[in-house]
């Protein structure tokens, strides 16, 4: 009886909660009902259409303003002003500087791979100006590997013959063009799919009929086959204006392959070259998802790929003229709802539903992804402490105030605190069923504060699913952010997930952690520093990311997962132990991923102070050095979400010079 009528409760509870969300629904499609007719009568109005200069104006000082705001404050535009000035300084190595000279290119065109295989490079056609139809073409043709084939495909309507005349003329030059005029436009994925009729390669090469590509860009591409048995293939990319490849606008230097950077972004875009055999029983392009659909087709294809191969050099120039998507998403406004297509469908592949996608404010096309939360398992959240009771109560008191997730205890690890209003704060934390205090008593012959033994201690006391590491000199900002975190956590292919940590002034303090970065080469926080407010390097504080590591001071990870890789390795007493827990789980194939969208202030050593003098600083020496030792390998191979033309030495992304 007492079983049937707490499944009576709950049921009720839960129908309550039900019929209180369905209004809230109701409530919001009438106003949004209400919103639309209001808006669709205002574009209909004369003055509305009239005003478009105006409004067209206002919106670039809008932008602007943005701009600026995005930075934080004065401090933070002059760091943009300085990033810029490195950039620009950065921008003359990888334009036609970057050309092999004549002795290089030889080389490169008479080295034999053991595979010297086809790439058949496809290029829809559509009305393409004569300047940027011989730019494109001269391109390949001035390719230092040679075993390649350009396949045209034209749907350019009558008034556009030149195209036809251009692409003849050059077919007589070199026979390894091939060209086909369609009956009819076909739009860019039917014209794509026709050039692809035309190949004859082992690979193909999706290329754009206003772009250029980097003389060595094959070369490199089959030496990537040949060496790493490659069967995608991606480079680093710019946009350029006026016709001319050294004015750049923005250099896209891009991450290894990263399947959650890839469904909230196309970061991975051009030049993608892939093995034929991936396309097998699959469309290259697929009709419903144009304006995306190369988002679509490298979702796809990477997922069947075996070995992705991310080429950290700038390869490809991506020509911006008006009505390319390279001089802005409003162009083309049909490509918002393509892409989130385009993720959706991928990731009902991978077995997800009840996800949401939504763009984010860095840009249309950059998502946050919601997923389904699975059950209702319990988070064990370990706090480690001695003394500081105002900390600990800041902290407490935030979880239990904004927390919108249920399921959860709070594990408070007592570990040799002295003062009296800490045990008065442990005796008030009695009333809550959820809170307990446990304490840890150092071993004989333990040296000082050992944060990694403290926490393991903590997690052998824990009755959770799932354990989220937790300073206690942290606040919670986000009401959900239990659930933003566990929505990864939860996944088979995830270790650990990390939220986006900011000082008391909102500068960021962790925003994911990068090998080697910082001055003693271990690992350092990602856009350290910055404000809130900034969008990140190509928006990449916008979006929930893969990295190498994220700080054990907000760190969830399943139980389970924690106890296999033997927990925090204790020989890190006090630094670098998170890093290291986080490469035990990337060990073992699983990705660690970085969130934006749970918030917390992290009042960073305000614990244990800092540890830049005397003993702590020699501790630290010690511990980088161990971490160096033991991860020699990993570090030598460099961070894989990291690319190596950015500097070690900054924090911002700014490019090496």
């Amino acid at each position: 009886m007492a079983e049937e009528k707490n499944y009576q409760e709950a049921y009720e509870k839960e129908h309550i909660k039900t019929a209180d969300l369905a209004e809230r629904v109701a409530v919001l499609e009438a106003k949004n009902e209400e919103l639309n007719f209001k808006l669709s009568r205002i574009k209909n109005n004369p003055l509305w259409k009239a005003s478009a200069p105006l409004r067209r104006g206002m919106h670039f000082v809008i932008r602007q303003r943005d701009r600026l705001k995005n930075c934080g404050s004065i401090r933070g535009v002059l760091a943009k002003l300085d990033y810029k000035k490195i950039e620009r300084k950065a921008m003359a190595r990888y334009g036609t500087e970057s050309f092999p000279d004549e002795a290089r290119a030889k080389e490169e065109r008479e080295t034999v791979f053991d595979r010297m295989i086809k790439i058949s490079i496809l290029v829809p056609l559509y009305n393409t100006p004569e300047p940027f139809l011989r730019d494109m073409i001269t391109s390949v043709l001035n390719q230092t590997y040679q075993n390649w084939e350009l396949c045209l495909a034209d749907g350019s309507d009558a008034e556009h013959g030149e195209v036809g005349r251009i692409c003849r003329e050059y077919i007589k030059k070199d026979s390894r063009i091939v060209y086909q005029k369609l009956l009819k436009n076909e739009g860019i994925s039917g014209n794509t799919n026709e050039c692809l009729k035309l190949a004859t390669g082992e690979y193909i090469g999706l290329f754009d009929h206003d772009d250029i590509l980097h003389p060595s860009t094959l070369y490199e591409y089959v030496k990537a086959v040949n060496e790493q048995d490659a069967d995608y293939i991606y480079c680093d990319e710019t946009t350029f204006k006026n016709g001319d490849i050294n004015k750049m606008l923005t250099m896209h230097f891009k991450p290894d392959y990263a399947v959650d950077n890839l469904r909230a972004n196309n970061y991975i875009c051009h030049f993608s070259v892939f093995a034929k055999r991936l396309l097998e029983g699959e469309e290259l392009f697929r009709s419903r998802f144009d304006g995306s659909q190369d988002h679509d087709m490298i979702l796809r294809m990477t997922d069947r790929a075996k070995h992705i191969v991310h080429i950290p050099k700038l390869l490809y120039y991506w020509r911006c003229h008006e009505g390319s998507v390279a001089s802005g998403i409003d162009a083309k406004p049909y490509v918002v709802a393509a892409a989130k297509g385009a993720v959706a469908d991928h990731l009902r592949r991978h077995g997800f539903t009840h996800f949401q996608i939504t763009s984010t404010r860095a840009f249309e096309t950059i998502f946050k992804i919601r997923y389904e939360i699975i059950g209702d398992p319990m988070i064990s959240i370990v706090i480690p402490n001695k003394d500081h009771a105002a900390d600990l109560k800041r902290c407490i008191t935030s979880i239990l105030e904004k927390s919108t997730y249920e399921n959860y205890e709070i594990v408070i690890v007592e570990n040799g605190s002295e003062t009296k209003e800490i045990f008065e704060y442990y005796t008030s934390l009695k009333e809550y069923d959820n809170i307990r205090v446990v304490t840890y008593e150092k071993p004989e012959g333990q040296n000082g504060f050992n944060y990694s033994a403290v926490n393991n201690f903590g997690v052998k006391q824990t009755k959770g699913d799932y354990i989220l590491l937790l300073n206690n000199d942290t606040e919670v900002i986000t009401v959900n952010w239990m659930e933003e975190l566990l929505m990864y956590a939860q996944r088979e292919d995830v270790g650990a997930a990390g939220a986006k940590l900011y000082y008391g002034n909102k500068t960021i303090q962790h925003a994911g952690v990068v090998l080697q970065l910082g001055a003693h080469r271990t690992a350092g926080h990602s856009h350290y520093g910055q404000s809130r407010e900034n969008l990140g390097y190509m928006g990449r504080l916008c979006y929930a990311q893969n990295v190498s590591a994220v700080t054990g001071a907000c760190l969830l990870v399943k139980k389970s997962l924690f106890e296999e890789v033997g927990g925090l390795d204790e020989s890190f007493a006090i630094s670098l132990n998170d890093v290291d827990f986080c490469l035990k789980l990337r060990e073992k194939g699983l990705l660690n991923v970085f969130t934006p969208f749970a918030e917390l202030y992290h009042y960073e050593s305000v614990s244990r102070g800092l540890d830049d003098s005397g003993e702590k600083a020699e501790r630290y020496n010690r511990e980088s050095a161990h971490f160096r030792e033991k991860w020699k390998t990993v570090l030598e191979k460099g961070d894989p979400y990291y690319n190596p033309n950015f500097s070690l030495d900054r924090s911002d992304f700014a490019l090496k010079t």
